[in-house]
């Protein structure tokens, strides 16, 4: 029972090394407009998504693209020995989650007044080597 204990864990310890994430906690954008650029690059090969981040016009992807070159610096800590070329790296999470909210008062018509809820997100980012050998 030890022995396959031991092989599981090696084994775990292996696909941990595989894998690298980033997070990026209260950004100072909505969910909603993080989504909509975290979608274009869900599942792309790393190279792909870097250059889906740098020609997107909108805002959110110059924050997921530094991300992104966060998660891959980490994978590359991780595994000193591989390069990133041969380990064939894709983004195989990316979430996007609701923040804190600030939230504001807007002076509206007859004395009354509307909340403004500015809305903040967490971003987390997953890599992965795609082939298991690495040399």
């Amino acid at each position: 029972m030890g022995v396959r204990k031991r092989e599981m864990a090696d084994r775990i310890k292996e696909e941990k090394k595989q894998i690298a994430f980033a997070k990026l906690n209260n950004c100072p954008t909505s969910p909603r407009k993080m989504r909509l650029v975290a979608d274009l690059v869900r599942g792309e090969k790393v190279e792909k998504a870097l250059q889906i981040l740098r020609f997107s016009p909108k805002e959110a992807s110059r924050r997921l693209e530094k991300l992104l070159l966060s998660a891959i610096a980490n994978w590359q800590a991780k595994n000193e020995d591989a390069s990133i070329e041969d380990a064939d790296l894709f983004v195989k999470e990316i979430r996007v989650d609701g923040g804190s909210m600030l939230k504001r008062l807007r002076p509206a018509p007859q004395g009354r007044a509307h909340r403004i809820r500015k809305r903040s997100n967490h971003v987390t980012i997953v890599v992965a080597a795609k082939n298991n050998t690495q040399s």
